[in-house]
């Protein structure tokens, strides 16, 4: 199959996945209770009571229907849900996300305001990720069966059952003033008066900050990039053509680096993109909360408790759709690592 037809039809393919996740999240919406107009409806209860003082029997009242109907109107509520549906949907096609009921403002710009948390954390855990495990997986894989293997292996898996909003939570203890030491702040990625730190200044007070929560998610994070790594290896040192290279002569190292590296690495080299752009859109909710940083993981969480429609669904479009991309990247990574996969066995 012609590389450019595949990725036609991968696109095309893609539009009915959009509008499905789409269409339940947006029906699963429609039954959830304590809507936008059920929370204006009583908040201006709740004004009308405080008004009223002594007489606050007449803030219990209902609202005028006039202003049910223009509270209705305002939120876009007086179209039937298919039409509201449609609606959002030519607003999707546009890239138009919408504006926010609670904060008031457009979606695209919460995002971005959100955006270099998730970057920062993200763009962290997927580097030092891959750094630390591959060495790692390789150095257990030649070691195989030793001391060092499973003292390792205990380590790595140690680190993935412990919860990282725990470690956390341990690490503010000991470290952020929980009563033993005061290292490293509480909360937030920058100190205030950032943007007047000299050039060297801001760098070192980003890291001071960035410290505790990337060690609480890296260490859920090693295990599986470790042991994937480790048996890729393993698997690709038993083969015949390993056999035959050493066979032939070669050294060890060469048989290690030059043959049994490029064809190990396949599953994780194309399993990158997906790790390092997806790192940046998921958002560490717990981490997030747990050290105070606005990022998008908090961002949809609170969007959800708030009932902001417009983020929920926007954040949800923008996300799914940059997934399904991804996910046709890895896909084409497999080719491009490995020639001797087709299009024709990936249909």
């Amino acid at each position: 199959m012609n590389i450019g037809l595949y990725i036609v039809k991968r696109l095309l393919l893609m539009v009915p996945t959009l509008l499905g996740v789409l269409l339940l999240t947006f029906v699963v919406v429609q039954f959830v209770p304590g809507g936008p107009v059920e929370q204006m409806v009583a908040q201006l209860r709740s004004h009308r009571g405080e008004a009223a003082g002594g007489l606050a029997y007449r803030g219990r009242q209902g609202l005028d229907p006039r202003q049910l109907a223009e509270i209705r109107r305002l939120y876009g509520f007086d179209r039937p849900p298919a039409q509201r549906f449609v609606l959002m949907l030519k607003r999707f096609a546009r890239f138009d996300l919408g504006r926010s009921y609670y904060y008031h403002a457009s979606v695209w710009r919460l995002i971005r305001e959100r955006m270099p948390v998730s970057i920062s954390l993200g763009l962290w855990n997927v580097l030092l990720t891959y750094l630390i495990s591959i060495p790692l997986g390789i150095a257990k894989a030649v070691r195989d069966g030793s001391r060092f293997d499973v003292a390792s292996s205990v380590a790595v898996l140690v680190g993935y059952a412990i919860p990282g909003f725990v470690l956390g939570v341990a690490l503010l203890v000991l470290f952020a003033g929980g009563g033993f030491w005061h290292w490293f702040p509480l909360r937030g990625l920058t100190s205030d008066g950032f943007s007047g730190f000299t050039p060297w200044h801001k760098v070192t007070d980003y890291l001071w900050h960035v410290t505790l929560p990337v060690l609480a998610m890296l260490a859920g994070s090693f295990a599986v990039i470790t042991m994937l790594t480790k048996n890729a290896f393993l698997e690709e040192m038993r083969k015949q053509y390993v056999l035959t290279a050493r066979a032939k002569g070669a050294g060890e190292a060469r048989v290690l680096w030059h043959h049994v590296l490029r064809n190990a690495l396949i599953p994780l080299v194309t399993g990158f993109p997906g790790a390092f752009i997806g790192a940046f859109f998921s958002g560490a909710l717990l981490i997030e909360t747990l050290f105070s940083l606005p990022g998008l993981g908090l961002l949809s969480y609170e969007s959800l408790m708030r009932r902001d429609y417009p983020v929920v669904m926007g954040t949800l479009y923008l996300f799914t759709l940059i997934g399904l991309l991804t996910k046709l990247v890895s896909d084409l990574c497999y080719v491009w690592v490995d020639p001797r996969v087709q299009f024709e066995s990936m249909r």
